[in-house]
């Protein structure tokens, strides 16, 4: 299984880390020995809106070449929602292809057509920018309809990333990941 962490100039990086700590677990704590993970963007370089500096594995990698692609959201999403290679390459994917998103990510899979005729959830105050792109705007903390997954804001990514965990590995092995990162508030309702 192989999986594409996606990062971009002014991500959020709770919404970065908060699904990449419990995914990446599922090699690190030996469920998933044989599990890939590749950080990708379309530059080597990018900085948080924090300000923190994260180096890309790989640069204009095919997303097409992933189970799992999963994106971020942050200050850099207005930007990108009008990005047309940003959102090109966001499109490339196969069709069994998971592609999820956190927060304002959730705007850019939108922005790239990836919502049309689904459910679909962001932060609440991006909302009333989500109409624009998905068939139903839910206030649930995950959503998950076909191949796309979105989650609320900021915090939820934690969530995201143990729900990954549970679909791809089942309900046992999320709640080890669980217990070991000390994280009581799964499952969110």
């Amino acid at each position: 299984m192989k999986i594409a962490f996606v990062i971009y100039d002014g991500l959020t990086l709770l919404d970065f880390a908060g699904v990449y700590d419990p995914v990446t677990r599922l090699r690190t704590m030996g469920f998933l020995p044989d599990l890939a993970y590749t950080v990708c963007s379309l530059k080597e370089t990018v900085r948080t809106s924090e300000g923190l500096l994260i180096r890309a594995d790989a640069t204009k990698c095919d997303l097409a070449d992933f189970d799992y692609v999963l994106v971020p959201g942050g200050d850099g999403v207005r930007e990108l929602m009008s990005d047309p290679e940003f959102l090109a390459w966001l499109r490339r994917r196969s069709e069994t292809t998971v592609t999820a998103a956190v927060c304002g990510g959730s705007l850019l899979l939108g922005a790239a057509g990836l919502l049309r005729d689904r459910k679909a959830t962001t932060h609440p105050g991006l909302q009333g920018a989500l109409q624009h792109f998905a068939r139903e705007i839910s206030s649930d903390r995950i959503v998950e309809d076909g191949p796309v997954i979105t989650a609320g804001g900021v915090t939820a990514a934690i969530d995201l990333g143990l729900y990954l965990c549970e679909k791809i590995a089942g309900p046992a092995v999320r709640e080890k990941i669980q217990v070991q990162m000390d994280y009581r508030n799964y499952p969110c309702g």
